[in-house]
């Protein structure tokens, strides 16, 4: 079962669509899931054969839980010999050690690794540790681990989907505000530069080819991070953890009601028209409900918008285990002082929230200063 964000516990398998014996290959389809953030479809991510489903349609499990085994295919050897005696290795879910939340019988406690942060919220929560698979570092137990055990012990009592949506939301969100120390940095800038470039480059472009500034944002914001990798990370036992990818997610809201977080991921590799190609293809399918469980799973920062509602400016809240969050308002005509005259000018405000464990007010403004550079040259992005 898929951890599509730090608030998840569990998931409600909805449907099979693959069957014992069926080929996959990596990226397939191969389940839809059910979470507080919709219907979710499940990628594989080797390719092979379908040995087994371990959990059947309707069920509810935590996180973590093997779904299916799937033997992989082999390459084949660049000098084949003999055929070896025992057969191909089947990929199996990883024995979990006796005292594991998944073994029915444990026959004897193991002492394992665990935060004293994590140690803490498992005594508040009434959580054995001697019984929960870490999955930190070396099998370290982590705040998620417990927070995962425990909803696994009392599984919440079914609501309706939009409200599980809202309730999810108010769960990261107030463990953000409960445990991130936020600061928080404001930059406006002109927005000239990247206006005028949108309308050339869009006057010459058909409709379903146009640019629009949420893919100028998401690729300022890729390629500033390669200076700032403390703000592409995640805070976890801890310490800091640098992401080695960048993985951009990008608020968008819900038409019933709610929000969710794709990624565009890997923007920092991705030309400007390709950016706004998985763009335009994420948010279309997530109004359809249709997104992917590796589209929820791996942003590393996120960026949020409200440039259509008029707002002039976001301070959002960090969405953990990341450590920044970048709002962007409306561009709106205001005055602005060029060599000692003052003209109309298109202004962007720019907010950074930051985690003071991670950066500081000094790091993020000259994140954003970064940011008013790229910005100001947008055909270099």
């Amino acid at each position: 079962m898929p951890s599509l964000g730090s608030d998840m516990t569990a998931g409600r398998l909805v449907l099979w669509r693959v069957t014992p014996g069926q080929t996959v290959k990596r990226g397939d389809i191969i389940a839809e899931v059910d979470t507080d953030k919709g219907v979710i479809e499940v990628e594989v991510f080797v390719s092979g054969r379908v040995e087994r489903l371990l959990v059947g349609e309707g069920a509810t499990v935590p996180v973590g839980t093997a779904l299916a085994v799937i033997s992989e295919d082999t390459p084949p050897r660049a000098d084949p010999g003999p055929p070896p005696p025992s057969p191909p290795a089947v990929t199996e879910p990883a024995a979990a050690p006796s005292g594991s939340l998944h073994t029915p019988e444990a026959a004897a406690p193991i002492r394992q690794r665990i935060s004293p942060s994590a140690r803490r919220l498992a005594r508040e929560l009434g959580v054995d540790p001697g019984r929960v698979s870490g999955t930190g570092p070396g099998g370290a137990i982590t705040r998620d681990d417990v927070t995962r055990a425990a909803a696994a012990k009392s599984p919440p009592a079914p609501v309706d989907a939009p409200m599980r949506m809202r309730q999810a939301i108010a769960r990261a969100m107030s463990r953000s505000n409960r445990e991130i120390p936020h600061y928080y940095v404001t930059h406006r800038i002109s927005f000239d530069a990247a206006r005028d470039f949108l309308e050339r480059t869009n006057a010459e472009r058909p409709p379903g080819e146009r640019l629009v500034a949420g893919a100028l944002l998401i690729r300022a914001v890729a390629l500033a991070l390669h200076d700032f990798p403390e703000l592409n990370a995640r805070w976890e036992d801890d310490a800091v953890v640098v992401n080695p990818s960048i993985h951009v997610g990008m608020a968008i809201s819900l038409r019933g009601g709610g929000l969710v977080i794709p990624a565009v991921a890997d923007a920092d590799r991705l030309s400007l028209d390709q950016v706004m190609s998985r763009l335009r293809d994420v948010v279309e399918r997530a109004r359809r409900g249709q997104l992917r469980s590796s589209e929820l799973a791996q942003g590393t920062i996120t960026v949020t918008s409200l440039g259509e509602r008029g707002v002039e400016s976001v301070a959002g809240v960090i969405y953990p285990p990341q450590t920044a969050l970048v709002g962007f308002g409306t561009p709106a005509v205001r005055p602005w002082v060029v060599d000692g005259q003052v003209v109309a000018k298109p202004v962007l405000s720019m907010t950074l929230a930051g985690d003071h464990r991670a950066s500081d007010g000094h790091r993020g403004a000259s994140f954003l200063a970064r940011l008013e550079k790229l910005l100001s040259e947008p055909s270099r992005l």
